[in-house]
């Protein structure tokens, strides 16, 4: 199975999470979650919201689903 095309990397020893996709490099750094499906709107995904729990469209590594700050 290809891994997802969005990618949500683990968070940052200052808070945030880098925030890519696959064929298109960063989108951003987000702080909480509405970042991150601003992020993905504006790559084109109009229902962003329903995305962030799909293993098919978003990875989540490092760290769990959801959190922004570091351990």
């Amino acid at each position: 199975m290809a891994s997802a095309p969005i990618v949500v990397h683990p968070p940052s020893p200052s808070g945030g999470r880098r925030v890519t996709v696959r064929q298109g490099g960063i989108l951003g750094l987000a702080h909480r979650d509405a970042d991150v499906i601003e992020f993905l709107r504006r790559a084109g995904l109009p229902d962003a919201e329903a995305l962030l729990d799909d293993p098919h469209w978003v990875e989540w590594r490092g760290g769990s689903a959801h959190e922004y700050e570091a351990a």
